[in-house]
């Protein structure tokens, strides 16, 4: 029998929680939306995507962290450290006077992030029944849904009023409120050290190898001449060669089953996001459109994302997993080609916002859909394994691109102010083809092609 996530036993576990989860995602989606604003104020165009690939990267440290310090500890030590570091890292972005200070910032929002969600999925393991999972991991995805829709209006309405530093500043005081909610529950829990694999430190000094990497691609591109083409070029190849080991064998050449599963997963956050970051400053610099209206992309691509992953639930076994990812691949890039047309040919901004609900709507199809292979093609003794792999290449794939991306536009320059926006976007359509490419290799052998519906309306991470 199932309890209410709001009874005497779970009350105040499920609002410090689901708050914790609401904070990460208002925060980021945010960000998104005023980091025009900031650059402008910090004078750091050049440091634009570093901001946003600085924090992805940075999250898979703290998974692979938070990871391994749950398994050792449990979830209390590394979930109270988590939030100290994401509200240490919001803190210093309110209060950075200049772009680096924010930009490092950033990465520390990332690394306390990327614990926080790995230490709460384990407080959900350890406190909740298994009967209550499905409830509370759609808590989760609400809490992930709200602030898609009004996050980007309500920070955007911030940094025109009051300043865009209120942004951070303000979610500072929410994060610490969340944990005191969630404290009491996290008395329950008993220290329990268990013995650690072999690998496990090898597995941080890569995921530190990786996000360290990334973060150099980024200030690598910025050199003079030859210089930055040699640098780019050779801290790209460390982030392929650090992360390989972290993936399973093929995924990197998309190997035709759980490979390319992954594989997707990484090539579709790599289109989405290191598209997502500059419609804002689109709409912003090109149509001169108010911070607070220039988010209203994200916010449609949310619905258009929502409205996706629930028909998808609904269809259940009457679509294919590789079915939907066939199509959602396809949405992805007509979105992405919308954009490229909007930015080159001056069309209208409804364009703009028309095209990503398209994205928005692909991407909805597959996350459900790629979470649900993972685990269809996972035995319990490498399920954390497999998950982990997705989301680090989640993780990975969007940071490099925004990385990659950010030196296009840099290097494009703003004499023609549609011009690196045209560059990006013809790149990430590029990226967004492959993925329809990769999405037609992910059928996994064995799995069945009838999936359950709890199976697919479950919430991606």
């Amino acid at each position: 029998m199932t309890t209410s996530l709001l009874s005497a036993r779970y009350r105040w576990a499920t609002i410090g929680t689901v708050g914790l989860v609401f904070l990460g995602a208002f925060e980021s989606l945010a960000v998104t939306t005023i980091m025009p604003t900031v650059s402008a104020e910090l004078d750091g165009r050049s440091w634009y995507s570093a901001a946003f690939s600085a924090t992805l990267a940075a999250s898979v440290v703290g998974m692979v962290a938070g990871g391994l310090w749950a398994d050792r500890s449990g979830p209390r030590r590394p979930l109270l450290g988590a939030v100290a570091v994401f509200a240490t890292g919001l803190l210093l972005a309110g209060l950075a006077p200049g772009i680096e200070l924010f930009v490092l910032a950033r990465f520390a929002q990332g690394l306390g992030s990327g614990a926080m969600v790995v230490s709460l999925y384990v407080v959900v393991a350890r406190l909740y029944a298994p009967v209550d999972h499905p409830r509370i991991f759609g808590a989760f995805a609400a809490a992930w849904v709200i602030p898609s829709m009004v996050g980007p209006s309500v920070a955007g309405v911030v940094a025109d009023t009051v300043g865009w530093r209120w942004v951070f500043l303000g979610v500072v005081v929410l994060a610490l409120a969340a944990l005191a909610a969630v404290l009491p529950a996290l008395r329950r829990f008993e220290d329990a050290p268990e013995p650690a694999a072999a690998a496990t430190g090898a597995r941080l000094l890569l995921a530190v190898v990786v996000a360290l990497a990334v973060v150099g691609l980024d200030r690598a591109g910025r050199a003079p001449g030859v210089t930055a083409y040699v640098g780019a070029g050779l801290t790209l190849l460390v982030v392929v060669l650090a992360v390989r080991p972290l993936l399973p064998p093929g995924t990197l050449v998309a190997r035709r089953g759980l490979p390319s599963v992954i594989a997707l997963r990484g090539v579709i956050a790599a289109t989405f996001f290191s598209t997502e970051i500059y419609l804002p400053y689109l709409l912003q610099q090109h149509y001169d459109l108010p911070t607070w209206l220039s988010g209203i992309t994200l916010t449609v691509g949310a619905i258009g994302w929502a409205a996706a992953s629930q028909l998808q639930a609904r269809l259940g076994a009457r679509l294919e997993h590789v079915r939907a990812l066939e199509l959602g691949s396809v949405l992805l890039w007509a979105g992405i080609a919308g954009e490229l047309v909007a930015a080159w040919a001056h069309l209208t901004p409804w364009l703009v916002v028309a095209a990503w609900v398209l994205a928005g709507a692909g991407m909805g199809l597959m996350y459900p859909r790629i979470s649900a292979l993972v685990l269809a093609a996972s035995t319990p003794a490498d399920q954390g394994a497999h998950t982990s792999a997705m989301s680090i290449a989640d993780a990975v794939g969007g940071s490099t691109a925004v990385a990659v991306t950010g030196l296009l536009f840099a290097a494009v320059g703003t004499e023609a102010e549609w011009a690196p926006f045209a560059a990006v976007f013809a790149a990430t359509t590029v990226v967004g083809g492959v993925s329809v490419v990769v999405a037609r290799r992910a059928r996994v052998a064995g799995t069945g092609q009838r999936p359950s519906r709890a199976a697919t309306s479950a919430p991606a991470t």
